[in-house]
């Protein structure tokens, strides 16, 4: 088999891979919701931050990250659109870092599952220069990518500025 069958059949499988991940992760919102809101985790009381997340259609794991921000406060509008490049490309989404989906939020752009106590932190503190947040790809384990067994992935908040580059949201 030529080397373009096999980077196909590399990717078919991966892209196997993502999706059983964000079927398994989508059922788990409400879980996940109650473990984030009973922490104390500062996600509480946002209410008064109104919240659009842009997803495709066919992504389940959007959905429940979108639960995860109305349970921590946030008043939330879905929003279900097949051309998400134009929406990262709309609101500054480095191709770098990009995942299944994208909100905005206080004037920032989130790119994919970014645990709601960094936008709650992003939200409070205002840092210069920083256009959004990004958790790139769907990182098993990461907020709405819940797995049942537990699996978790090491992944990393990252800020980016207008111009594309990024760097560690620390906190």
């Amino acid at each position: 088999m030529d080397a373009i069958g096999m980077s196909r059949r590399k990717f078919a499988i991966e892209l196997a891979a993502l999706a059983g991940a964000a079927v398994a992760g989508c059922g788990r919102a409400a879980e996940t919701a109650a473990k984030a809101t009973s922490k104390g985790d500062g996600t509480a009381g946002r209410a008064d931050a109104a919240m659009t997340v842009y997803r495709d259609p066919s992504c389940g794991c959007c959905e429940a990250w979108a639960a995860l921000a109305r349970d921590a406060g946030y008043r939330v509008t879905v929003v279900d659109r097949p051309d998400m490049l134009a929406i990262k490309t709309k609101y500054g989404v480095p191709t770098s870092l990009s995942s299944c989906h994208t909100a905005v939020v206080a004037g920032y752009t989130l790119e994919g599952h970014v645990p709601l106590a960094q936008v709650a932190r992003l939200i409070e503190t205002r840092p210069a220069g920083i256009r959004g947040l990004a958790v790139p790809g769907m990182p098993r384990g990461s907020p709405g990518m819940e797995m049942p067994d537990g699996t978790r992935d090491a992944f990393e908040v990252l800020a980016f500025d207008a111009a594309g580059r990024s760097r560690p949201f620390a906190g």
